[in-house]
C-alpha cells in the first residue's frame, strides 16, 4: 500500500510539473501578469509532501520545478534556457549551504542535538524527568509544564524549539502524550511568544521594519513606538497562546490530533506505525548508559549555560556594556534589555557559540558526574552528528526552495495579486490572510514580513486617507501574525521543522496535526480580532471575545484521550 501510494504520488508530481511548465509558457506567451507561476514549486513540495510523506523527495522535486521555472519560460525551445534551468537547482542549494546565516543555523542543529544526545547516553535528561516527576505526574500537568517552559523562553524561537522539545520529550513519552502533541506545544508557544515579548531576538527585526516604512512614508515615529501600536493587534499570537493553555488544562483536542492523543494513550505508541522521526536512528534509540549516574544536574547546567550564554552574548553585541557604565539599573530595566536586544547585530551567530558552549559543558558534566569514559562519549558525539543529517539536509532544501522562490518572486506576486482597490473595513482581515499565504508558500515568516510592510502599509496609510490611524496600525499587527500563521502551516518553514526534529516527530504528523489547530486561531482572531478592530472595537474586547470563543469551542469539539 505504501509503495502505492508512492507510485501515485511520483506519477502525480510528474504530471504536474509537466502541467506546471506548460501553464507558465503559456503564460509567457500571452505576457500575463507577473509571474503566476512562481507559486507552483511551493505548491509542489507542499501537496507532493502531503500526499506521499516523502519531504525529500518533495522539496527536491520543487527545487527542480523552481530552477526550470527560474528560466525555461522566457525561452522555452531554448536547450541553453533548459540546461541552465536544471543546473539552477542544484546551484540554489549550494547557495543555501554556503550562505553564512545558514551555516551558523545548521552549525547550531547539529551541536545541539550532538548535546543533547550526550545528555541522554549521561542520563541527565532521565534525572530532569525524575525532577518534573514532581510537578507533571498527569500527562494534563506534563502538558501544563511543556506549555509553561514554551513560554517561559522568550529571547528566541530557535532556542526555544531545541530546548523544550528536547527537554521534555522524555518525560512526555513517559505519560504517554504523543509526539505530534508535543511538537504542537513547542512550535505553538516559540514564534508567538517571541514575536511578541518585548525582549526577544525578534523585536530588532520588526522594529527595523516599521521604521523603514515609517521613514519612506513619514509617520513620524520610531519603530519601538509602532512596536507597541501594533501590539494591541497581535490577534493571532496572543489567541495561540490562548488555544494552547486551554487545550493543555482541559486535555481536550479534536481532528487528526485526537486520534493521534489516543491512539498515544490507548497503545501507548508515541509516534504513529508509519512515523519517520526527525532525529530516528541513533538519537532517537538512545538510552541512558547502564554506567552513568542519574543526576539531573549533568543537563540542567550544559542547558542553562547555553541559555545565559545566549542572554550575556546578546547582552555584549547589542552595546549593553556601554549602558551598564551609566548604571547598574540598567541590567535589571527592561527597556534596556530591549533596546540592546533590538540592536544586536549577530544573534544567530551567539546562538551557534552558545551551542558550542553548551556541548562543552555537556562534555566537562559527563564526565565529571555521570562518570563516562572518554570511548563512549566519543561514540555518542559521533552518533549525535549522523542523526543530525536528516533534519539538517531537510533544513538546506527548504532553503533552496525560498530561493526558487525569491527568484521567481512568488511573495510579491501573491501581494500584488490582492490589488489596492479595498475597504478599510476589510483591508487588515485581508493583510492577515495574505500574510499567511505567503508564509506558507515562502517557508518564512520574515521574509514574509520584509515583503509586505514595505507593500501593504503604504496601502493602509492611503486608506487612512494619507495618516497613521488605526487601519496602518491593524495592519502592521497583521502582517507580523499572518506571517506567524503560515509559518505554523507550512511544512517548509525551518522552525517548523525544527520543531519536528526536538520533538523526535515525523514532520509531516506534525504538519497534518498542526495546520488544524492553527486555522481555527486564525479564523477566530479575524472574526473576533481583526474585523471588529477594524470597525472601531477595542482590541482587549476582541481577545477576550477571541479566548472565550476558543475555550467553548474546545469544549464542544475536543475530546479527551481517555484513561490509558
Amino acid at each position: 500500500m505504501r509503495h502505492r501510494r508512492v507510485l501515485v504520488g511520483t506519477l502525480t508530481a510528474v504530471v504536474f510539473a509537466a502541467l506546471c511548465a506548460l501553464a507558465a509558457w503559456r503564460a509567457a506567451q500571452i505576457q500575463a501578469a507577473a509571474a503566476w507561476y512562481g507559486i507552483l514549486p511551493p505548491l509542489l513540495a507542499v501537496s507532493l509532501a502531503l500526499v506521499t510523506h516523502r519531504l525529500l523527495l518533495s522539496l527536491a522535486l520543487g527545487v527542480l520545478l523552481g530552477g526550470l521555472l527560474s528560466a525555461v519560460p522566457s525561452e522555452p525551445a531554448s536547450l541553453a534556457a533548459w540546461g541552465a534551468g536544471l543546473l539552477s537547482g542544484p546551484q540554489q542549494v549550494l547557495s543555501a549551504v554556503t550562505d553564512g546565516t545558514n551555516l551558523q543555523i545548521l552549525t547550531f542543529v547539529a551541536l545541539v542535538l550532538t548535546t543533547i544526545s550526550l545528555l541522554i547516553v549521561a542520563g541527565g535528561l532521565q534525572g530532569i524527568v525524575r525532577w518534573l516527576a514532581r510537578f507533571a505526574k498527569t500527562p494534563r500537568s506534563t502538558q501544563v509544564v511543556t506549555a509553561l517552559m514554551g513560554l517561559a523562553i522568550f529571547i528566541d524561537d530557535y532556542a526555544n524549539t531545541m530546548i523544550v522539545g528536547s527537554s521534555m520529550r522524555p518525560m512526555t513519552d513517559q505519560q504517554r502524550i504523543s509526539r505530534e502533541k508535543l511538537a504542537f506545544l513547542v512550535d505553538a508557544t516559540s514564534a508567538p511568544i517571541a514575536g511578541i515579548a518585548v525582549i526577544s531576538t525578534w523585536i530588532g527585526y520588526e522594529v527595523g521594519l516599521f521604521g523603514e516604512v515609517s521613514q519612506s512614508l513619514g509617520f513620524g515615529k520610531d519603530g519601538y513606538a509602532m512596536f507597541f501600536d501594533a501590539l494591541a493587534f497581535r490577534f493571532y499570537c496572543i489567541l495561540m497562546i490562548a488555544f494552547v493553555l486551554t487545550s493543555v488544562f482541559s486535555e481536550r483536542d479534536y481532528g487528526p490530533m485526537a486520534r493521534a492523543q489516543r491512539r498515544a494513550r490507548e497503545s501507548g505508541a508515541v509516534a504513529a506505525d508509519d512515523a519517520r522521526p526527525m532525529t530516528r536512528g541513533a538519537l532517537a534509540a538512545a538510552n541512558a548508559h547502564p554506567a552513568a549516574r542519574i543526576l539531573a544536574r549533568t543537563a540542567v547546567v550544559p542547558i542553562a549555560g547555553l541559555f545565559l550564554f545566549l542572554l550575556v552574548a546578546l547582552w555584549i553585541d547589542g552595546g549593553g556594556g556601554q549602558k551598564l557604565q551609566a548604571g547598574i539599573g540598567h541590567l535589571v530595566n527592561p527597556r534596556t534589555w530591549r533596546d540592546v536586544l533590538g540592536q544586536a547585530e549577530n544573534s544567530i551567530a551567539i546562538l551557534a557559540a552558545a551551542s558550542g558552549f553548551g556541548l562543552l559543558l555537556s562534555l566537562a558534566t559527563c564526565r565529571l558526574w555521570a562518570g563516562l569514559r572518554v570511548v563512549v562519549m566519543g561514540r555518542t558525539l559521533l552518533s549525535g552528528l549522523r542523526a543530525s543529517l536528516l533534519p539538517i539536509t531537510i533544513l538546506v532544501l527548504a532553503w533552496s526552495l525560498k530561493g526558487t522562490c525569491d527568484t521567481l518572486e512568488t511573495g510579491r506576486f501573491l501581494v500584488d495579486a490582492v490589488g489596492e482597490v479595498l475597504s478599510p473595513l476589510w483591508f487588515p482581515a485581508l493583510v492577515f490572510i495574505l500574510a499567511g499565504v505567503t508564509s506558507f508558500a515562502t517557508g518564512t515568516s520574515w521574509g514574509t514580513m520584509a515583503i509586505l510592510i514595505p507593500t501593504a502599509i503604504p496601502i493602509a496609510f492611503q486608506l487612512d486617507g494619507q495618516s497613521y490611524g488605526l487601519t496602518t496600525m491593524i495592519s502592521l499587527g497583521a502582517v507580523l501574525d499572518g506571517a506567524i500563521l503560515g509559518d505554523h502551516c507550512s511544512p517548509i518553514s525551518d522552525t517548523t521543522i525544527m520543531s519536528s526534529i526536538a520533538s523526535g516527530c515525523d514532520h509531516i504528523h506534525h504538519v497534518a496535526t498542526q495546520i488544524p489547530y492553527s486555522v481555527t486561531v486564525g479564523a477566530v482572531a479575524v472574526v473576533c480580532g481583526y474585523v471588529p478592530a477594524a470597525l472601531g472595537v477595542p482590541s482587549w474586547i476582541g481577545i477576550l471575545a477571541g479566548c472565550a470563543v476558543i475555550v467553548v469551542f474546545v469544549s464542544v469539539v475536543g475530546k479527551r484521550p481517555g484513561p490509558a
